[in-house]
């Protein structure tokens, strides 16, 4: 118990306040809370009240998610209405070691900021339908709940390693949300199938103020886009960062739409499988940054760009079709397959003892090393797990030795894992 608290005071804690500032309240919700609760561990609140600003819920809050399913029939959106301060965000999180899965989804609203939710599971238990349903984006008869994180408005909103998968739609990010970061999550096996195309992206997003950031993800599967950065001429697709996220076996990855699109950066991403489009059917595009992403068994299309740089972006065994007024350095965007398999870690900013690893195996050899300095010490226990399964058993473990772990491969063309320190 003591260790508990220990763990939960130093979650609660803002790593940039000063010493000197009282410490942050701690309120609980359980799956059996009651919107009478006082919000203590012994009379916890219900998530709907919670989230949605019934209760007194002061800047530097961290509301703590007890172990378990939070499920609503019907409007399984629970609402988010909290407001933090830059100094002092919300923070809405799973208790110490606890397993917090939302069946349904969240749907954050105005007057919501300065608000970080994390680590938690979220995903539609209702299966889809085993025919294709009827044609279009919304069709009347599919009354499968729709799920996911949808942020409607609100201002420097952060979704960081949250879990989402088997929803209508995986995350929706308005142009009415300004300042919104999805960082680390995992994100697949989102949509449906229609008797027309796949429907129901893993990202749909649209901006016109502040940055939205998207980073360190991962997204595999799923039956519509990737990422679906899209809007018609009346939709704004500008200010984006789309940096270090993995993607494969899922649908095409989308910047852009009806209405010229600009300052946006796509870089250090890597793409097993999926193609790559900026730009979209906009008479002309302002400005954007394509840099250091690498393609296999993929395309990469730049369209419309009155000035777009491309810095060492690799297609490999893909189509490269770029803007004429391309201003570029150091270009290489095709070539051969390398002689030995190429290792990408990406360590995870908000947990230490975590990162995200895909492998290009070139050769189809057996086994791989990996470089963890930084993330695992000399003696460490790790285990790999498959991003469909964070919450299952491992898929390899082992023992960091010299900085470097072993990652079996099996002759694959390409792997993904989460490795997480034990």
């Amino acid at each position: 118990m003591l260790l508990w608290y220990i763990a939960l005071s130093l979650w609660a804690t803002d790593v940039e306040t000063q010493p000197t500032r009282p410490a942050s309240a701690v309120y609980h919700v359980a799956p059996g809370g009651t919107p009478r609760g006082d919000g203590s561990a012994q009379a916890p609140w219900d998530i709907a009240s919670a989230l949605r600003g019934d209760h007194e819920v002061p800047p530097g809050t961290v509301i703590v998610l007890e172990e378990g399913t939070y499920r609503r029939r019907p409007q399984e959106l629970f609402e988010v209405r909290l407001r933090g301060t830059k100094e002092r965000p919300i923070t809405i999180r799973p208790a110490p070691g606890a397993h917090v899965r939302i069946d349904g989804g969240l749907s954050i609203q105005p007057p919501s900021a300065h608000l970080l939710i994390r680590d938690l599971e979220i995903f539609v238990s209702e299966p889809n339908p085993a025919s294709p349903v009827e044609r279009g984006s919304h069709p009347a008869g599919f009354t499968r709940p729709h799920g996911g994180v949808n942020v409607y408005g609100g201002e420097d909103i952060r979704l960081v390693n949250l879990v989402v998968h088997h929803c209508r739609q995986g995350f929706s990010l308005w142009a009415g949300a300004r300042d919104v970061e999805l960082y680390g999550c995992l994100i697949y096996d989102n949509g449906w199938w229609g008797e027309d195309r796949g429907h129901g992206h893993a990202i749909y997003t649209q901006n016109k103020e502040g940055i939205k950031r998207i980073a360190n993800c991962v997204i595999v599967g799923g039956f519509g886009y990737s990422v679906h950065a899209y809007g018609s001429r009346r939709a704004y697709v500008d200010h984006y960062r789309i940096e270090n996220n993995i993607v494969y076996d899922a649908g095409p990855f989308l910047v852009g739409g009806g209405r010229p699109s600009k300052d946006i950066l796509v870089r250090n991403n890597l793409l097993y499988r999926v193609s790559m489009r900026i730009g979209y059917n906009a008479p002309y595009n302002v400005d954007c940054r394509v840099i250091e992403n690498l393609i296999w068994k993929g395309n990469l299309e730049v369209v419309r760009y009155r000035q777009a740089e491309l810095v060492r972006n690799r297609v490999i065994e893909g189509r490269v079709a770029l803007p004429e007024t391309t201003v570029s350095t150091q270009i290489n965007m095709a070539g051969s397959e390398p002689k030995a398999p190429e290792v990408h870690v990406i360590p995870n900013s908000y947990d230490p003892g975590r990162a995200y690893i895909a492998v290009f195996n070139w050769p189809r050899a057996v086994a791989a090393q990996a470089n963890v300095e930084g993330i695992l010490r000399d003696g460490e226990a790790f285990v790999l797990k498959s991003p469909r399964h964070l919450y299952g058993e491992p898929e390899h473990w082992g023992v960091c030795e010299n900085g470097r772990i072993l990652l079996p491969l099996y002759r694959r063309e390409f792997a993904a894992w989460i490795l997480l320190r034990q």
